[in-house]
């Protein structure tokens, strides 16, 4: 085909996915062992990214010899599919570089954008749409954000996306503060492109926030990074994070080019005072008015309610959130997991009520091409209307929660918790970071078709089930989830135990031990959870309530819903209606 022909189909097709990767929009926090009562770490990330690839896979640490190369490889969350390099939604990538979990023949191969020099080593990890945790207990959390170059693509002089850098920092990194300043080498020497994004990286010790940007023109990427106070919580949720950068402060670091760039494009001077970051490179808020803002705000009051944090703020650019703060109680891990499955019950903004939450108070807002996307600060930018975005959005893909804990050898002391599906419909499954393997149903997904062998696909069942009557098999859904959380929870403290026994005679042992765990705790999760929405068929069928023994239970709608509607002025008498 000649290139010129190629070209304008290819990016015909990037523009028709642009829209696609706007949902692409995830909240994620950090809490700092001072801020936790176990005193462990806790790195969250909910990928919201409607029906991309939900697999849960598994790099095994690699031997490479002198001179090898490692492939960087595109990432269809960027900015869409680019079927040249065949990374698509559903599907982020497929070959043996990743170890034998993505081998697929017959399959399109993923082809790399180009190459870096190989470590001699590199370490085990999880991998998602973005790189999760390694063997070492090395997390990574993850948000995209607005910038002023959004959109960039990649090339030569453009290897990085932000899902890249974090799985190459997992294989070659052990601790934070190596991981940022690896992951800002790499921006600096082989370019960033895509989007605006906010990395949350930690260990069981430290804590940073490393942000990103395409960098204009020649210029390869702007990036800045700032440590987390032990004792703190950060939160985001697609807008950068970080304001003021300071040359003078020993907890922050940022590109060579940042300053330069800024004052050659226009966007800061130094008369301006100190350079303000999300001033410096974005546009503001993402997509409408407090769709980033709202959620900030909703876990920092609940952070800290005496500090009375506003819900409303004069533009996106405010300064009335902090970069991190003290809870006024510490969390302990199931706090951690809660934050996630909020829709803003008992406040202003509860989407249980009104009438977009129908008779049953369904909480879930089904975006259509009326909504805006993209910056709010826009040229031309209309809104008709918008719903308000909560933390459990009905196109999260996946939840985890990694846990970092100090007091273990790392294959014991990291914990991943993974959910499929909403945070507010999911049970979270324990992953210990030095397993060797996946059980099946977490590796498998294909969201173009519906299967009974995907824990995706039986935890994306029952939630879209619970839509018929939310109210009431949302509970049963957290009356299930709580039981099945709480034998996983009791199963890991024996579990750790047993481990340490183990790994103090044998490593491998012990990895060996916790990986048949793993296996055998997420299995049995998978199958309750399949069980339990086959079970929700019969009992919420054809609007009734059906337990075994006293079926059809007539339940309606509830009163005050059904006063809202045409129902007090249906046919109740033979005379027309004047």
């Amino acid at each position: 085909m000649h290139r010129d022909i190629k070209t304008a189909l290819v990016f015909g097709w990037l523009m028709g996915m642009l829209s696609g990767a706007a949902c692409l929009a995830c909240t994620t926090t950090i809490v700092t062992p001072g801020a936790s009562a176990s005193g462990a770490m806790f790195v969250s990330h909910s990928d919201d990214g409607h029906l991309s690839d939900a697999r849960l896979m598994y790099v095994p640490a690699a031997d490479h010899q002198p001179g090898s190369r490692r492939p960087v490889y595109f990432d269809a969350v960027s900015i869409g599919e680019l079927p040249q390099y065949a990374s698509f939604t559903y599907n982020r990538y497929t070959g043996s570089s990743r170890g034998p979990a993505y081998v697929a023949p017959g399959a399109p191969q993923t082809e790399p954008l180009g190459f870096i020099p190989q470590a001699p080593h590199t370490y085990a990890y999880f991998d998602g749409n973005y790189g999760i945790m390694n063997e070492h207990q090395l997390m990574f959390g993850e948000c995209t954000d607005g910038s002023k170059t959004d959109n960039t693509l990649p090339g030569p002089n453009r290897l990085f996306y932000s899902a890249e850098l974090a799985r190459v920092a997992l294989e070659r990194c052990t601790r934070a503060g190596e991981a940022v300043r690896l992951i800002g080498q790499l921006i600096d020497t082989y370019g960033y492109y895509g989007t605006g994004e906010t990395l949350p990286v930690a260990d069981p010790q430290e804590a940073w926030v490393i942000e990103m940007a395409p960098g204009p023109g020649a210029v390869p990427g702007l990036w800045v990074a700032q440590k987390v106070p032990d004792g703190e919580v950060f939160v985001a949720a697609n807008e950068f994070r970080i304001r003021d950068v300071d040359p003078e402060n020993p907890d922050q670091l940022f590109s060579t080019n940042l300053f330069p760039t800024a004052v050659a494009k226009g966007w800061w001077q130094p008369k301006d005072g100190k350079l303000d970051w999300l001033k410096t490179v974005s546009l503001g808020e993402y997509n409408h008015p407090y769709y980033s803002l709202r959620r900030v705000w909703r876990l920092l009051d609940k952070l800290a309610p005496s500090r009375k944090f506003s819900p409303w703020v004069e533009d996106g650019y405010t300064r009335a959130y902090p970069f991190s703060i003290k809870p006024e109680k510490k969390l302990v891990r199931t706090d951690v997991m809660a934050l996630h499955r909020d829709n803003y019950q008992d406040t202003p903004f509860d989407l249980t009520q009104g009438v977009a939450a129908g008779p049953y108070g369904c909480p879930y807002r089904i975006l259509g091409e009326y909504d805006a996307s993209g910056d709010v600060a826009d040229p031309g930018k209309k809104y008709e209307g918008a719903w308000d975005r909560a933390l459990s959005v009905y196109y999260c893909t996946y939840i985890y929660v990694c846990e970092g804990r100090k007091g273990l050898p790392d294959p014991i002391g990291g914990i991943l918790w993974f959910g499929n599906g909403k945070p507010a419909e999911t049970c979270f499954t324990p992953f210990y970071a030095g397993i060797t393997a996946i059980p099946r149903p977490y590796k498998i997904c294909d969201p173009r078709m519906f299967t009974r062998d995907s824990a995706f696909w039986a935890f994306n069942f029952v939630e879209n089930w619970a839509a018929l009557n939310y109210q009431s098999i949302h509970a049963d859904i957290v009356a299930k989830r709580q039981t099945l959380e709480k034998e996983a929870f009791q199963a890991v403290q024996a579990a750790d135990a047993q481990a340490l026994k183990l790994y103090q005679q044998d490593p491998a042992q012990a990895r060996a031990w916790l990986t048949e765990f793993c296996l055998n705790t997420a299995g049995n999760i998978f199958l309750s959870w399949q069980q339990f929405g086959d079970r929700l068929v019969a009992e919420y069928a054809d609007g009734g309530l059906n337990h075994p023994g006293k079926l059809n239970q007539k339940k309606g709608y509830p009163k005050d819903w059904r006063m809202t509607t045409s129902w007090p002025k249906g046919p109740i008498k033979y005379e027309k209606p004047e």
